[in-house]
């Protein structure tokens, strides 16, 4: 051939099936011609393997869920799977007791008074800067309730009824009466049915009409009643006997004030009532039986003064 160029050119028309009889005669002068006809000749005996689309696809998915899933399952621990359970329920049960176990809690403050039921019915009206406390979920087993202050109840039928105090226990099953607890004074007055007193290992039944006054350890005072309700319930604060201390605290209960003394002595005795509703009226009242007179700055500071000392 006449040089590589010229080959290249009837090499490349007689792969396309383009060349002419003359050309293919030039071609097959040359020393390659033999070498492509091997090559050519090989070729021709290989086979495309076959190709099945659908098929291919869906083996191709099925590997990716295997694979998939072998990454979501787990294996199951039936130990572990129970003690989750036990656990639920745990916090389910801690949950539950902890509800029921729930203190109400009902308080008023100094000039405040309040009426509410229990949940038997029973009715309460709470004296001024008192508390009462109670279990509202366990009360039909446990008819039972903690107080410090004073309180007037009216105590529906039933069971036995405590309230504890830390000065002793009062219990009835159904009546009316009024309990005074404060600074080791408990004053229990029954104005229906029975009431028993536990105090120091002694038990006392307090029967409609009578009250019952325990300073500490000591009875002080077991007597007759000849009113039919607490008078603080309609705002007065009635003394039968009753030191002037006494008398100074209740009145800074039932009035936002704080009372001082000019060389007065506090064992005085008192006989009287006061008005919840006019200050300076239930100062009169307290002071001229007595022999007082007091200052009131209008501040919330009284002094009580001896009338000889003005």
């Amino acid at each position: 051939m006449k040089n590589d160029s010229t080959y290249d050119i009837l090499l490349a028309k007689w792969l396309n099936n383009n060349i002419t009889s003359e050309e293919l005669k030039q071609l097959k002068a040359s020393s390659e011609y033999a070498t492509y006809i091997k090559i050519a000749e090989t070729a021709s005996q290989f086979e495309t393997p076959a190709f099945d689309k659908i098929e291919n696809f869906n083996s191709i998915t099925n590997t990716i869920d295997v694979e998939k899933n072998k990454k979501n399952v787990k294996k199951l621990n039936p130990l572990a799977t129970f003690l989750k359970i036990a656990a639920v329920f745990a916090i389910l049960f801690s949950g539950y007791v902890f509800i029921n176990s729930l203190e109400t809690t009902i308080e008023t403050q100094i000039a405040e008074k309040k009426t509410f039921l229990l949940p038997d019915e029973s009715k309460i009206v709470l004296n001024a800067n008192s508390t009462i406390e109670y279990n509202k979920n366990d009360w039909n087993n446990n008819r039972s309730l903690q107080m410090n202050g004073e309180a007037y109840f009216n105590v529906s039928k039933g069971n036995k009824f405590s309230i504890k105090t830390k000065e002793g226990v009062v219990s009835v099953l159904g009546t009316k009466f009024n309990v005074f607890a404060r600074e080791n004074n408990l004053q229990v007055k029954c104005f229906e049915g029975l009431v028993s007193i536990a105090f120091n290992d002694t038990l006392i039944m307090l029967p409609a009409g009578e009250k019952l006054i325990i300073m500490g350890d000591e009875i002080i005072n077991h007597s007759s009643l000849n009113k039919k309700n607490p008078s603080w319930i309609n705002d007065e604060s009635s003394f039968d006997n009753a030191t002037l201390l006494d008398v100074i605290k209740e009145l800074e209960i039932q009035y936002p004030i704080k009372v001082t003394s000019n060389n007065i002595d506090l064992n005085r005795r008192y006989s009287g009532s006061f008005s919840h509703k006019n200050l300076n009226l239930a100062l009169r009242l307290i002071c001229e039986p007595l022999n007082l007179s007091f200052e009131n700055n209008e501040k919330g500071n009284v002094t009580f003064y001896a009338k000889e000392h003005q």
